[in-house]
């Protein structure tokens, strides 16, 4: 939480109402002035001003200083430039074509990135009915148990809902194609606006699409990926099987998309269609071998489709029928929670190994 917040000098109401309306989206607090006078106590120490052209044109009566910006409706005229060369404005930014950048700057002050960046993760099906979505969920309540914690996204409109599967149908909050965001988002504004599954560990924020209308766009789910990675929490992405525009953004963004095949020749031959516009797109790609068979064995599964095995996960006895109960994860210690740890174990060497 920061100490001081942005100091606003505005009088144009339409104005002042988009940047107290930006400003919420970033989670940023802020402190108002009606005029220069009423700003002269926190004009030094704000670490952000921000005024209208109104504010600008007035003759300059405070000492110049870092962090001003100045705010304008549509293209700035000639004399705004002057206004703003005269007030020592470091930015000028014009609404509605610049919010972007207005967002960011407000959310550089409430946010500061944390130390290590974030793992995004995504995880699809190589057939229907393969049980991703409920290895997405177990990745993202065992990463959130870690330092940094996690976020689950759903990115699978025809999926029904990673809410349903965790038993958060009832609870308030955003879901899918409510979520409208583009450019700088601020993580911890997100995930406090989100149902959230509690856990032993913590409390696992959940963007799930909703029962009617679109899945993601693309610019919305990149914003929320950036955020959640910026601020050092593992994104889990649960992807559908057939690639939108939205899909193919995480999965280029994933440091690592789990790809999970039953051992089944079926399955085998169903993963590589899955396979086939995933390797397009990225090559950290890997396989988690679910189930068994008499006649193939999870190594040979993943040698017949390519990428390296990740886990072999055994059938769970009573997992799907917890499932269908709203009880997950049904145990702590089954074949499920070990295979999760498998994947996150891999990711997070990967990650130590690309940035050595």
């Amino acid at each position: 939480m920061i100490e001081e917040r942005p100091l606003v000098v505005a009088t144009d109401e339409t104005v002042l109402d988009e940047i107290l309306r930006v400003a919420a989206v970033a989670g940023c607090e802020l402190e108002r002035a009606p005029d220069l006078d009423a700003a002269r106590v926190s004009w030094a120490r704000a670490p952000l001003v921000v005024l209208d052209e109104d504010t600008a044109r007035l003759p300059p009566g405070l000492p110049r200083r870092e962090g001003v910006l100045l705010v304008c409706k549509g293209t700035p005229e000639a004399r705004t430039w002057e206004h703003a060369f005269r007030r020592g404005v470091e930015r000028v930014i014009c609404l509605p074509d610049e919010e972007t950048e207005l967002a960011g700057a407000f959310a550089d002050i409430v946010e500061t990135p944390a130390e290590q960046a974030g793992l995004v993760l995504g995880v699809v099906g190589g057939r229907g009915g393969a049980g991703a979505s409920v290895l997405a969920a177990s990745l993202a309540l065992a990463a959130d148990r870690e330092p940094g914690g996690a976020l689950l996204v759903d990115c699978d409109p025809l999926g029904g809902g990673l809410d349903l599967l965790l038993g958060l149908e009832k609870t308030p909050g955003p879901r899918w194609p409510e979520v409208k965001l583009a450019g700088r988002v601020s993580a911890p504004a997100l995930a406090s606006a989100l149902p959230q599954r509690r856990h032993r560990g913590g409390s696992l924020p959940v963007l799930a699409c909703g029962r009617e209308g679109q899945g993601p766009g693309a610019a919305a789910l990149s914003a929320v990926v950036a955020a959640g990675r910026r601020a050092g929490r593992t994104v889990v992405c649960d992807l559908p099987r057939t690639l939108g525009e939205a899909a193919a953004e995480a999965v280029t963004a994933a440091d690592l998309v789990v790809v999970l095949v039953p051992v089944e020749v079926r399955a085998c031959m169903a993963a590589k269609q899955v396979l086939r516009p995933l390797s397009q797109l990225t090559a950290r790609l890997g396989i988690v071998a679910c189930g068994r068979s008499k006649s193939a064995s999870a190594a040979q599964t993943a040698g017949l489709l390519g990428p390296p095995l990740l886990a072999s996960m055994p059938l769970e006895r009573g997992l799907a029928a917890a499932v269908e109960r709203g009880e997950f994860p049904a145990k702590a210690g089954g074949p499920l929670a070990a295979a999760a740890a498998s994947v996150l174990a891999v990711a997070r060497r990967e990650a130590r190994a690309v940035n050595r």
